[in-house]
Order: structure tokens, then C-alpha cells, then sequence
């Protein structure tokens, strides 16, 4: 889910043309306004005690409370069980509160580690995404941890807005820098020792992991090996253009630790033949044909629970292969409406964004130049057969974890990341599993676990507190809560996280859901727009329908 083939060259054009690096090599990143220093969140305290809340502690344990939950400055030192549900509180085993002490009542109300996206860009310039923007809707919706795939803003950047949120400078979950392979390399890397030399160099420049793309075998076996010796985490988008060469096998195989999305995966389950069956008039540069025939590619794939399909998925969980599916950042191919006219859009979602989810033949994730119904039943199967092996995978002990993507394809930040919850519900998980992919799993997955990902005495004090039980519904986790009717028979709006604890400051989330509100209405009178989005696509795009002729742009 990326870029413009003709400008956005710092994201993912350089999957659509050629190797990543010699593009992102010669290509100047230009950096998105940077986040403002911090005026909202308290803390942290020298005690803080949450009381009464129930836990889910996101190691796949059942929810428990009430409960009171110390911390300590950021760090969290005690859990307390104080009673029994229905039942008076027990006073006796509650811890004291000292002078200083702040607490907060959260009867009635769940705690869950704090959330973290393993697949999270920090927006770009032609979204026209300021960094306050995407932090902002993050920490709203209880993301306290990105891993950023690629560090598209450049890393110089991506490592400054590390360093601020480490120092709670600014309101911003905490930054996990991976580049994209070759990016800031002086020419475009064509052998295994110039690969060898560009990840000590990134390495040495505070590059936490690789986000690879494609490109020859040997390069990424170098790259992969040496990224290793450093403790580099390493991912891989196994384009299109090199997978036929090598998939989400043979690149765990290298010892490559995560994969993105869902390409290579089918690939390494083809029984007839190692390519995609394009049609003849195929052309990857066409966007509609890159999306419309990627929703056919499992259809190639083996069966489920046939012998090469149970083959790969063993292989990859022995290798300890963590699985990143992304879902959501593929959801409006199976059915573009609902994306285009999620309710959020109307608050939400900037006028620069909006534009740029807009059809075009020259962006990249914006193919809907005649998305038709045929194309949506093929990625509807496309779905059923890809979450069938993530499913599978999850079952027999592989590790999957939770990634939006968002920015790309009408996903807004923070939103798109609830909704791959439901998504991974929806393949099969059970909630507490999906909220063991959303924490523990993803801190394995970048080897934080001692320190984040669960609610444990000792760990971080990355918490979030939600009104509504999410185990019942995920739909209470977006910032514009669930409509449902209450006892008096009237729609009232329910849910939405009420605080983020990130490293022990406490975030009001409705202040943060506020100020995105306000970014986006200011920005709409700035560019002389007025209306919804989801009530007038028009305001934005410039397009009209007159009948009997064709939409302009």
C-alpha cells in the first residue's frame, strides 16, 4: 500500500519500477512538519494507582478484577487483586495511597497493555499528514508502540521523533525505525558486499531493522545475514516484480523474521508451477491490473490442509516466522464502498488525505478506475483463503501480529488499526487472541517482550483503559465509539478508550480525538472545503457526474 509511481519515491514506487535501492539512493526525502512539543498527557507520577479495574493482561489469561494497578514513575510495580465482582470493594487489600499519590477510579472498566502496530507509516507529504496528526489518532485509539516499515520520512527524521517521544517531549507512542533497504545508500546496491556495507552503515546510524521489498537473491541473503549479526529485526513487501524468485519461504529460509501483507505467501504455496497466471495484456504498471489480479492469487495456491499446505506453514513456524497480514490496508478491494464511507471520514480525515485516497492513474493504491463486482467476489475468496492460513498458522503455534498500514486505501490512522482486530476476529481468533496479537505478540515480534506488550509487575507502564468490555465487541475501541440502543430504546454512541498510559503519562483521549478534530476542520477551511467527505466526495476531488457523460477531474 504505497506511492505515486511518479513522485512518491520515498515509499513504494521503487516496487513498482525497480529495486528499492537504487531509487530510495537517489531519491531526497522530504520530511512531513514535525510534532509539536507536548502539551497534553500527566505524568509521569511518582505513584499512580489505577483502582478497580478488570485486566486483561494481553498473554491470552482471561480478564480478572477488580484489580488496582501501582505504577511507579513508568514503571509498573504492583497488581492487586481487591475482591470479587458484584461485591463490595475489600478495603483491606487495597495498597495505601501515600501523600502525592494520584489515583484514578476506573471501576467498572477494562485495562489492556497498550496496543502496538507492527505496520505503521508516519504519514508523507503528499497526504499532507503532520506528524501531531498521526501520533494524535494513535495514542487515541491505545497505540503506544509503532514499528515504522521503512522510515519514509527519511531516519534522520524517524530517529528525532524516536528520541522526543523516548523523552515524552511530544504526545507519540513509542518509534521502532526500519528502513527501507538501500535508502540514503550513495548508488544503488548491486552486489552482496555493497548490501553487507549499507546495514552496518544503517546499523551504525541507529537503524533498528530492514524493510526489503525485493531484489536478488544473494543481496537479500547478505543483507538478511548481516542485519542478524547486529540484532536488526528484518521484514519484507515481497513485491511482485521479484517474487517469482523468492518468496515468504525461501526468504525465511535466509532468516528473514517477519513478513508484510500476504505476497509470497501464496507464491510458496503453488503447486503448478512457481508464476502467477497473468492474463497476456497484463501490465504491473497498471494499477487496476497489479490489484485486480492480486485477488486472484490464492486461487492458485494449494488447499487447505493439503500436503504442501500444511509443508509450508510448519517450515515457517519452526523458523520462528512472524506473520504481519495487514488486512485492513486491503479491505476496500472486497468492498470499496464501506471504506470510502466509514463514518470517521467525517471528522477525521484531513482534506489532503481524502484527495489523495482518490482514484487516479498515476497513484499507487489508487485503482479504482473500474472496480467492478466481479472484482470484489475474487477478493472476498482472496480473503477467505488468505485468512484460512493465517488462521491455520495462529493454531499450530505461529506467531501472527497486528499491522494497519493506514495513510493508504480510505485507512485513517488509529481507525484502520481497530478495525484489523475485527479483521483477525473475523479470520477466526478468538478476542484474546487478537489482543495477544495486538500486545505480547507484537513485543516478541520486535524483542521487547521483558519490557512492553503484557501488563506485568516490572514492565512499562503502557496501559489502556476502556470504558466497554472489548472482549464483546472491538467496536468500542474507535474514537467514535459504537452506536447501539440503550434501555429507553434511544441510539446513544457507547466506548472509545478513555485513557492512554504511554511510559506512566496518562493521555485523555477525548483531548487527543479534540485536537485531531480541530487540525482537520482548520484544515478545511484552509483549503475552502466545508463539507463531509462521506456526504460530498466533491469538496475534495474536484469531480462531478453528469449523466450520460464521464466524471472530470
Amino acid at each position: 500500500m504505497r506511492v505515486n509511481p511518479c513522485h512518491r519515491l520515498a515509499t513504494l514506487c521503487m516496487a513498482v519500477f525497480c529495486s528499492i535501492g537504487s531509487l530510495l539512493a537517489s531519491h531526497a526525502v522530504a520530511a512531513i512538519p514535525d510534532a509539536p512539543d507536548r502539551e497534553r498527557g500527566e505524568g509521569p507520577f511518582q505513584r499512580l494507582i489505577l483502582r478497580g479495574g478488570t485486566l486483561i493482561n494481553g498473554e491470552g489469561a482471561p480478564p480478572r478484577g477488580p484489580v488496582d494497578i501501582v505504577i511507579e514513575g513508568n514503571r509498573i510495580t504492583r497488581i492487586q487483586s481487591v475482591g470479587n465482582p458484584g461485591m463490595p470493594i475489600l478495603a483491606e487489600k487495597r495498597p495505601k495511597a501515600e501523600a502525592g499519590d494520584r489515583e484514578i477510579d476506573v471501576a467498572g472498566m477494562y485495562i489492556l497493555p497498550g496496543l502496538i502496530d507492527m505496520h505503521g507509516h508516519i504519514g508523507g507529504k503528499e497526504q499532507g499528514t503532520p506528524a501531531e496528526y498521526v501520533f494524535k489518532l494513535w495514542l487515541a485509539h491505545g497505540v503506544t508502540t509503532v514499528r515504522e516499515p521503512g522510515s519514509f520520512n527519511g531516519l534522520d527524521w524517524t530517529l528525532k521523533h524516536k528520541r522526543r517521544s523516548e523523552e515524552n517531549a511530544i504526545a507519540a507512542p513509542r518509534l521502532v525505525p526500519y528502513v527501507g533497504f538501500g535508502m540514503g545508500y550513495p548508488q544503488p546496491i548491486n552486489s552482496a558486499e555493497e548490501a553487507r556495507d549499507w546495514v552496518k552503515r544503517t546499523h551504525k546510524q541507529g537503524g533498528e531493522g530492514i524493510k526489503f521489498f525485493g531484489a536478488h537473491p544473494d543481496i537479500i541473503r547478505a543483507a538478511i545475514e548481516e542485519a542478524g549479526k547486529r540484532g536488526m529485526g528484518t521484514t519484507m513487501h515481497h513485491a511482485q516484480l521479484d517474487v517469482a524468485h523468492l518468496n515468504a519461504l525461501d526468504s525465511a529460509r535466509m532468516g528473514l523474521t517477519s513478513m508484510e501483507h500476504w505476497y509470497g505467501l501464496p507464491e510458496a504455496l503453488f503447486e503448478n508451477g512457481p508464476i502467477q497466471k497473468y492474463p497476456a495484456d497484463y501490465n504491473y504498471n497498471d494499477e487496476q491490473d497489479r490489484f485486480g489480479e492480486a485477488g486472484r492469487l490464492w486461487a492458485q495456491a494449494a488447499a487447505p490442509g493439503s500436503e504442501k499446505w500444511n509443508r509450508v506453514r510448519d517450515e515457517l513456524i519452526e523458523l520462528d516466522f512472524t506473520l504481519d497480514p495487514t488486512f485492513t490496508i486491503y479491505e476496500a478491494s472486497r468492498d470499496w464502498m464501506r471504506e470510502r464511507r466509514a463514518e470517521w471520514h467525517d471528522d477525521y480525515t484531513l482534506p489532503s488525505l481524502w484527495k489523495f485516497f482518490q482514484p487516479s492513474r498515476n497513484a499507487h493504491g489508487s485503482y479504482w478506475f473500474d472496480w467492478t463486482t466481479a472484482d470484489e467476489i475474487a477478493w472476498r475468496d482472496n480473503f477467505s483463503r488468505w485468512m484460512t492460513f493465517v488462521n491455520d498458522y495462529k493454531n499450530h503455534g505461529g506467531r501472527v501480529t497486528v499491522g494497519s498500514d493506514s495513510g493508504y486505501i480510505y485507512k485513517v490512522y488509529g481507525f484502520g488499526y481497530i478495525r484489523e482486530l475485527e479483521l483477525l476476529q473475523e479470520a477466526g481468533f478468538h478476542p484474546l487472541e487478537v489482543i495477544r496479537a495486538a500486545t505480547i505478540h507484537g513485543a516478541e515480534a520486535l524483542g521487547r517482550e521483558h519490557e512492553l506488550g503484557s501488563v506485568r509487575e516490572g514492565k512499562l507502564a503502557d496501559l489502556i483503559v476502556v470504558p466497554e468490555n472489548p472482549l464483546h465487541n472491538f467496536k468500542v475501541l474507535y474514537g467514535t465509539g459504537h452506536l447501539k440502543l440503550n434501555d429507553s430504546n434511544e441510539p446513544v454512541r457507547v466506548g472509545s478508550v478513555k485513557y492512554t498510559i504511554k511510559d506512566g503519562i496518562v493521555y485523555e483521549a477525548a483531548q487527543l480525538l479534540a485536537d485531531v478534530r480541530a487540525l482537520v476542520e482548520a484544515a478545511r477551511k484552509e483549503a475552502e472545503v466545508y463539507e463531509s467527505p462521506v456526504l460530498s466526495n466533491k469538496s475534495v476531488t474536484a469531480a462531478r457526474v453528469v449523466a450520460g457523460q464521464e466524471s472530470t477531474r
